[in-house]
């Protein structure tokens, strides 16, 4: 039941299954989750899950120097009727419920935020239109914490957007209640000059439906790390996200979902393009199958292309099982250039190089853009994928 492929393309790729062995999940990072900064050390890039960061980058945000300023971001939210909207305190209960930072960067934010933003569907609450948050970056540094909470059987879709420059460190967190069904679009279209550092933490209830669209294209560094755990059977977690990473551009995917109850599902599935010199993407993909998870159904892929010289990937898919009573589990990860096959049958047909390319690009992160659901973002982002196209196909 357990399928690992490797496919290194002009990339670093490597892959690992460990059945029945200890939690080298848990065991890979330097520190245990904490929410007290000082509790883990200052990361100097040697540390696993720093390995791959350009720390010199962070501006501060890894080792404390950063300070948060007045002009750093703006949060808007824009909710239909019924939901509600907070600003909380950190005495809050719901602050730091669905998940503990990993990283230093993250239990930094923890430490630094003054007030977090929570909204709220109550339960049995059916919303027909998404909740917009717009994060506005005004050109300064900022530590976040955003809370989106459903309670049972609720449904609901949220769009997270966040454009302009900033240094931003900040936690998201959701929390399913039982039967809840959230879709959740976060969109990384910073200016040139931004840093984000963010970590996401999804709580997903009993029979409860959670789906992740990670959008990435902008920013100087982008490290996202999408976490998700279950508080009871039947829970489903899809997480899917779409990357184009530019020339210099450093954008960081790192996953990690823990099986922790009986008969729940995840499926992960991230696609990336590359060009330019030093553009660098990094996706590391780990799933944990503890000893009590019977019955789970997990897969997670990535799938890489690189559409010019100087660009660098590195996919790393890790799955643990600790126990043999899954219904199935796998991994697989590639990189690659264009497909000449491809790129032959289209232009045998008439169909000009430039125009061919374009399409094997698009066919490409095709079934993930329609994971979206939200119209107009839809269309940002395939008007998006051809000003990137511009610059590579030209």
């Amino acid at each position: 039941m357990a399928e690992a492929q490797t496919i290194p393309v002009g990339s670093t790729t490597s892959g690992q299954i460990a059945v029945a062995a200890e939690s080298t999940v848990a065991t890979r990072m330097s520190a245990p989750p904490s929410f007290d900064v000082a509790d883990f050390p200052v990361p100097h890039g040697r540390e696993e899950e720093w390995r791959f960061t350009p720390l010199e980058r962070l501006r501060g945000l890894h080792d404390g120097s950063a300070v948060a300023t007045g002009d750093g971001v703006r949060v808007d939210v824009d909710a239909p009727e019924g939901v509600t909207v907070e600003t909380v305190g950190r005495d809050d209960a719901r602050v730091g419920r669905a998940g503990t930072p990993v990283d230093r960067v993250a239990a930094q934010a923890y430490s630094a935020f003054e007030k977090a933003s929570v909204v709220t569907v109550p339960k049995e609450t059916v919303l027909t239109e998404p909740i917009r948050i717009a994060v506005r970056g005004e050109g300064g540094t900022a530590f976040g914490q955003q809370i989106i909470e459903l309670g049972a059987f609720a449904e609901a879709v949220v769009v997270i957007d966040h454009t302009g420059d900033a240094v931003l460190a900040g936690n998201v967190d959701y929390i399913l209640g039982d039967g809840a069904k959230l879709t959740v679009v976060s969109v990384q279209d910073w200016d040139d000059k931004a840093v984000h550092v963010s970590q996401h933490n999804a709580l997903v209830g009993r029979d409860a439906s959670f789906k992740s669209v990670v959008v990435t294209f902008g920013g100087d560094v982008v490290r996202l790390h999408p976490r998700v755990s279950y508080t009871g059977p039947g829970g489903e977690a899809e997480l899917y996200g779409l990357y184009f990473t530019d020339a210099g551009q450093h954008q960081e995917h790192r996953l990690l979902v823990t099986h922790n109850t009986p008969h729940c599902k995840s499926n992960v599935a991230y696609k990336g393009a590359l060009q330019g010199d030093d553009a660098h993407a990094v996706w590391i993909g780990d799933v944990l199958i503890e000893a009590k998870a019977e019955g789970t159904d997990t897969y997670e892929m990535n799938r890489n292309l690189v559409l010019t010289d100087g660009a660098r990937v590195d996919s790393v898919p890790n799955l643990e099982i600790e126990t043999g009573e899954i219904v199935g589990a796998g991994h697989a990860s590639a990189t690659g250039r264009f497909d000449d096959e491809q790129l032959f049958y289209l232009m045998a047909r008439g169909i000009p190089e430039r125009d061919a390319r374009r399409l094997v690009v698009r066919g490409f992160f095709a079934e993930l853009v329609q994971q979206i659901g939200v119209t107009d973002i839809e269309e940002r982002l395939l008007a998006k994928i051809e000003e990137e196209l511009e610059a590579s196909v030209a």
